[in-house]
């Protein structure tokens, strides 16, 4: 075979960009999350404290409970508890005390601290300096100093929710259901300073008193008591508990927990709170009561068990770390980005490695991750993997027998497989078999089968991934791998007037970039343009790396005879619904990922400066409309395509809040009312601002404004998605290398 021209000068070099993130420690946040233990199924949870030790109690129906592994387990620590119906829990001074029937008791201080009350049925309590203690039982209260009843007072209607100790207003606050009352320090005089009915709870904040009901919050001044207007731009508003942590506000809900941000500076997007909600965050959504938890954490307790929010120190060094450990772990498949369906729901040591429609596709993602990585650490292990993922890529292509003709995936015969492809529904799928055969075919060993059904979408991750590697691989021999499989997979397009041809001598549905199948569509159809781009891109890149003047004949015949640079020229802004088109329904996000992944090529391999500007301003208009995304992947991509501007702030905004919790599980977002919601739209856009990604369900760079799922905890996500765009930050250096100042 004639020795291909390799051009030595590397295009896609470190980006020129006007700002740099300093990856210094910022506070990420996830939850280890605890359920009742069996034998307690049908147990009532009550409240949750924490101590000094990082013990954490629970009171319940069936007395004391503690945390076990992973369950919620009877504590039975203390013998004499066994003997104790406790009522209520408190924290003094970071220890545990406890109300019973008869007395107020603490196991800490040598077991000294003990009242005998007398209050029949008492139901809260509060334990404040020097041991001053306050009861309250239904229609009665009463104040201990140095164990001694102080005062008391018997009152009608009264039904104690919440006690709080207010230090600054030199009193305490007592919520009942249909009220707020104070008892000033000074003289014990009780009175009762708001009327509201059907008060759920309270808490200080700000110099305010925070009231929760079932429809929003009411804030009264701490002095005046004057009231504000219901809130109830809530993501939940039916609240059931309110707590100051460390000065920062926490809500519980019917249907989640929620705290309220210190902190919206640039880049961040989503409502006014941190909402915590679905299995990811919680047990179950209906939170009975929060509490300061052990090691700078908080303790939601929930209906049916405990979740213990953490929030950690972490750099996204250290956050690439983790998901690099995840992806080697439970992704890998025959070097491929496997995708891991869970046979148990949220169980990962459950996961089963699966076949996916664009094996190619994803790997080339986690793929070019590794490249990077390499050319920023060169570290052996980043290489390995990266030669790993490319040698079952380039396998894709040899396994099907046909020249150039990438297969989607493979597996070994005996494996019952999914007969479905992407962009069929069933009965389409069906038709479709009886005049093509089976989507899986043996290949020539009968050993092993390959799906035949191959799309766009994965050309362009062949074509993308091989650009890098030809670049980014240190070592010749592998880098001319990459090239040949640019021309094979080239020159089959070519030789089959632009489409992908599968096994039975047809083309398949999705590989087709034929000028009849492109120019059919009207101009506001987003396939007319990505099409385009794409296929000017392939064959630009085929010239670049082999300098073979048939490549670019081809790309000028399409754009002369065809028209196919001014389809790929229009801006962005031009796509649109078109009635009764095909393909027009909507604005199509895996589109925008074919697009993206494709743009460093089509600009920086373009034939001329003057088409090169024009291909820049083309990609520029398309990342303008992706902006309100916040992506870090189009941002960083549209870097490496010559962009300068890429909204470093929104890009460090997603890779931080991007959950460290993969499992792919139930989200329902339509139920909140602090989102400002916009008109239906052909870009499926919700919200005036996307949600944080650890607010929405775990999806691919195709899934922009996905807000909601009902998967169940059926799936573990791949990390390529947050990887990818991470070490694409470090090479461009728009993200330091880690640092701890």
């Amino acid at each position: 075979m004639k020795k291909l021209l390799i051009i030595l000068n590397i295009i896609i070099s470190t980006a020129v960009i006007a700002q740099s993130y300093n990856d210094k420690p910022f506070i990420q946040d996830y939850a280890d999350k605890f359920e009742l233990s069996q034998e307690l199924n049908n147990t009532k949870l009550l409240q949750v404290r924490s101590d000094r030790n990082k013990l954490v109690n629970i009171i319940s129906t069936e007395g004391l409970l503690y945390l076990g592994e992973k369950k919620i387990t009877k504590n039975n620590l203390y013998r004499p508890f066994d003997n104790m119906k406790i009522i209520a829990i408190d924290r003094y001074k970071d220890q545990f005390v406890y109300l019973t029937k008869n007395a107020v008791l603490s196991n800490s201080w040598a077991g000294k601290f003990f009242i005998a009350h007398e209050i029949k049925n008492p139901t809260k309590f509060l334990v404040v300096d020097n041991f001053t203690t306050l009861i309250a039982a239904k229609s009665e209260i009463a104040l201990f100093k140095e164990a001694k009843k102080v005062w008391g007072k018997s009152i009608e209607n009264f039904n104690p929710i919440k006690l709080i100790n207010d230090k600054n207003g030199d009193r305490f606050l007592i919520l009942t259901d249909n009220g707020v009352y104070q008892l000033k320090n000074k003289n014990n005089n009780l009175s009762k300073i708001y009327k509201h009915d059907k008060l759920t709870a309270m808490t200080l904040h700000n110099n305010k008193i925070i009231l929760g009901t079932s429809n929003g919050i009411i804030e009264l001044d701490a002095k005046s008591f004057k009231a504000s207007e219901l809130n109830n731009k809530l993501p939940y508003n039916d609240i059931t508990v309110l707590e100051n942590i460390d000065n920062v506000l926490w809500f519980g809900s019917k249907y989640g927990a929620f705290k309220l941000r210190k902190d919206l500076s640039t880049g961040q997007a989503g409502g006014k709170y941190d909402y915590y909600a679905s299995k990811r965050w919680l047990v179950d959504n209906e939170v009975v009561d929060i509490a300061k938890g052990p090691k700078n954490s908080v303790v939601v307790l929930s209906k049916k068990g405990l979740s213990q929010i953490n929030f950690i120190e972490m750099t996204l060094a250290q956050k690439a770390d983790y998901f690099q450990e995840i992806q080697r772990l439970r992704h890998i498949r025959y070097g491929f980005t496997g995708a891991l369906s869970l046979k148990i729901p949220g169980d990962v040591s459950s996961g089963v490695l699966h076949d996916t429609d664009n094996d190619g596709l994803w790997t080339s993602m986690y793929l070019a991750a590794e490249l990077f990585r390499y050319a920023v650490t060169k570290s052996e292990d980043a290489k390995l993997n990266a030669y790993e993922a490319f040698e079952a890529m380039e396998r894709l292509t040899d396994i099907s027998g046909i020249s150039g003709f990438p297969a989607r995936a493979f597996e070994r015969e005996g494996v019952e497989l999914d007969e479905g492809s992407n962009g069929f529904s069933k009965e389409k799928m069906i038709e479709w078999q009886k005049e093509n055969g089976k989507t899986w075919q043996f290949d020539k060993t009968g050993r092993w089968k390959w799906k035949v059904s191959t799309s766009s979408d994965e050309s362009v991750g062949h074509f993308f991934v091989y650009d890098l590697f030809a670049q980014l691989a240190p070592d010749q021999e592998w880098k001319d791998k990459a090239i040949r499989l640019i021309k094979l997979q080239m020159d089959h397009i070519i030789e089959n007037e632009w489409h992908l041809v599968t096994w039975n001598g047809k083309p398949t549905r999705w590989g087709n970039w034929s000028p009849e199948y492109v120019n059919a569509f009207p101009i506001n159809v987003g396939d007319r343009r990505l099409n385009s781009t794409l296929i000017l891109a392939f064959l630009q890149t085929a010239y670049h790396y082999t300098g073979d003047e048939l490549y670019k004949k081809k790309a000028y015949e399409l754009i002369d005879k065809h028209g196919y640079d001014e389809n790929a020229n229009r801006p962005a802004t031009i796509i649109g619904h078109v009635e009764g088109e095909f393909l027009s329904d909507s604005w199509n996000h895996s589109d925008d990922q074919m697009y993206f992944l494709t743009i460093p090529a089509f600009v920086n391999y373009s034939f001329t400066d003057e088409q090169k500007q024009k291909h820049f301003e083309a990609v520029k208009s398309h990342w303008k409309i992706e902006r309100s995304e916040k992506n870090p992947l189009w941002n960083f991509l549209y870097a490496l395509s010559g962009g300068t501007n890429i909204d470093l702030d929104e890009s460090t905004w997603w890779l931080k809040e991007y959950p460290m919790d993969l499992v792919l599980w139930s989200i329902d977002n339509t139920k909140r009312n602090d989102l400002e919601k916009i008109e239906p739209n052909f870009r499926k856009q919700t919200y005036k601002e996307v949600l944080p990604p650890d607010e929405c369900p775990v999806h691919s760079h195709n899934g922009a404004y996905r807000n909601n799922s009902s998967s169940a905890g059926v799936r573990e996500d791949s990390p390529y998605i947050w990887l990818l765009p991470y070490w694409a930050g470090r090479y461009i250096e728009a993200i330091s290398a880690a640092s701890t100042k």
